[in-house]
Formats: structure tokens, C-alpha cells, sequence
């Protein structure tokens, strides 16, 4: 490998959405920084299988409606 060309890889600190922590090697910041996570494995749908619908300001009512027609086929 070439001499300087690589990124300091250094130890952080990763705090989980739960408050748990666990310590990893990242070139990310400096060393002994902290990463806090907003979305982790342990609450996002993507891992957990739980999926929360929210229908914020009728969007899925107004979704239904305008292709209400869609696959009625009359004859």
C-alpha cells in the first residue's frame, strides 16, 4: 500500500436510538467522536417487519379516490 494516501481510521462511538452504545473503527470525524443515530436496525420498518401506516392530511383518502376507477371494468 501506498504511504499517505489513505484516511485516518481511528475508534467512535455509535449510541443507538435506544440509548445503547457500542464502540466501532470508522474514517468518519476524529477519533473519539460520537455518532448518535436517528434510524438504526432495531426500530426501522426495513429490519423490524413492522410497518406504521400514517396518513397525514388524508393523502392515502385522496390516493384511493382519484384511482377509485382504476380496474372496474364495466360491461
Amino acid at each position: 500500500m501506498k504511504p499517505d494516501i489513505h484516511p485516518d481510521y481511528h475508534e467512535i462511538k455509535v449510541v443507538m436510538t435506544d440509548g445503547t452504545e457500542y464502540m466501532t473503527r470508522s474514517c468518519h470525524g476524529k477519533a473519539g467522536d460520537v455518532i448518535r443515530l436517528d434510524i438504526d436496525p432495531k426500530t426501522h420498518p426495513a429490519w423490524t417487519g413492522v410497518q406504521r401506516v400514517m396518513d397525514t392530511g388524508g393523502q392515502i383518502a385522496k390516493f384511493n379516490k382519484k384511482f377509485a376507477s382504476i380496474g372496474i371494468r364495466k360491461g
